[in-house]
């Protein structure tokens, strides 16, 4: 979302506009920007052979998904249904791995049969997988290295007390089971949280996975996860993509040296994709008053984009419809019968009833984490495409929220 001539557009689409024809709250992303997060990306890793799997858990719309492999990028996904959300977008099984998370055994048959890359995380199910499979097919391991990072402890997994993973320390039971069922392992998988700045982080992962590859002959890629962190605020550190890239490359050049033949690398980015791409715009209901704080109500909440309430995420607020009005302090807040806040004590251009307010950074974690709690409805999608608007979901309807359910009768 950029700022010109005192309005606010995306690709030249004032957001207001949008507003305008698809009412709010609404999502709206910009294809351009998650385009030229996905090339530079692509492009910061030198002399490795490079494969970006999209996490598609960070916005799942189908477009989304579509518009990432026209791109270039395989799929990350952690469920069954992202599976068949992924093959439908188009997807050839081969460009997509499966990494779930105490998942029953079945949803990994499914996925087995469907023909996609299973990334099994712990040795429970590897038994299971080894007793019926065998070595008829490969499957990846996702290992925890015991590495604390990401930006909040909800978000990381890679440390000790984390339910992902395999143990580093649970190696030499990890090997019997795989010799006694002679299981082929084609690759490793690590993943330690997400807003991460630093290589040393992915560094110290990678000599868990380099390590534990010199235990398996046949790995075809490492798969390092991902994690980038994007900024939320102005004045935000930004990750150099770029100088991560060199050192992370420079050190598996030398891996594959020492492990005879060459390798793929993996990556699995949602929210640098996708992040900075979105917008959530809604519209200011009330400006209320009080002893203490001047709250701002708007048409949205928690149910929209929980990340502020659950994580104690920061995402930017910009009044578009008042860009050059007085800075007054506001704290802006949903319509949910809960402590319902996206953001405490916020310098805005002066709010009037009615005006639209647009919550950055709200393509990843946003409409894929919404929910519709105090029944309230989900808002539609927009994709912004060489300049043009386009809705690729519609605003839900009470209809769709009764959907399902079973009305019984009950008599007095």
């Amino acid at each position: 979302m950029e700022l010109k001539k005192n309005k606010y557009s995306i690709q030249g689409v004032p957001v207001t506009a949008i507003a305008g024809e698809f009412g709010t709250p609404v999502y709206v992303y910009d294809a351009a920007k998650i385009k030229s997060q996905y090339e530079r990306l692509a492009g910061a890793f030198p002399g490795v052979k490079l494969k970006l799997k999209y996490a598609m858990k960070a916005l799942g719309n189908i477009s989304i998904v579509k518009y990432l492999r026209s791109l270039g990028a395989g799929l990350d996904a952690v469920s069954i249904q992202e599976v068949q959300i992924g093959l439908r977008a188009g997807y050839d099984p081969k460009e997509i791995i499966y990494t779930p998370s105490c998942v029953d055994f079945a949803e990994i048959e499914e996925a087995i049969n469907l023909g996609v890359t299973i990334n099994i995380d712990n040795i429970a199910i590897l038994e299971q997988f080894g007793h019926k499979y065998g070595a008829s097919l490969p499957v990846c391991l996702r290992l925890n290295p015991h590495i604390m990072a990401g930006g909040n402890h909800k978000i990381s997994t890679g440390h000790i007390d984390s339910k992902f993973g395999i143990s580093i320390l649970q190696k030499r039971h990890l090997l019997r089971v795989i010799d006694t069922y002679n299981i082929q392992v084609n690759g490793l998988h690590m993943h330690t949280g997400s807003d991460i700045l630093d290589a040393e982080v992915f560094l110290k992962g990678a000599e868990v996975l380099f390590d534990f590859s010199r235990e398996f002959p046949t790995i075809e890629f490492l798969d390092f996860g991902s994690g980038f962190k994007v900024p939320y605020r102005e004045g935000d550190i930004k990750v150099d993509i770029e100088a991560l890239g060199k050192k992370i490359s420079a050190a598996f050049k030398q891996f594959e040296q020492d492990y005879g033949r060459p390798v793929e690398l993996w990556f699995e980015p949602g929210k640098f994709l996708v992040s900075e791409a979105g917008v959530l715009l809604v519209k200011a209901n009330v400006v209320k008053t009080t002893p203490a704080t001047v709250f701002v109500g708007v048409n949205s909440g928690m149910n929209h984009l929980i990340r502020p309430m659950l994580y104690d995420a920061y995402h930017d607020i910009v009044n578009v419809s008042n860009t050059n009005g007085t800075r007054r302090v506001y704290t802006v807040v949903g319509y949910i019968c809960e402590t319902d806040t996206f953001g405490w004590d916020r310098q805005l251009s002066e709010v009037h009833e009615g005006d639209i307010l647009a919550i950055r950074n709200a393509g990843a974690y946003g409409y894929s984490m919404a929910s519709n709690y105090n029944a309230r409805l989900r808002p539609p999608e927009v994709l912004v495409y060489e300049g043009k608007p386009h809705l690729i979901r519609e605003r839900e309807t009470l209809d769709d929220l009764l959907r399902g359910q079973h009305e019984m009768d009950f008599e007095e």
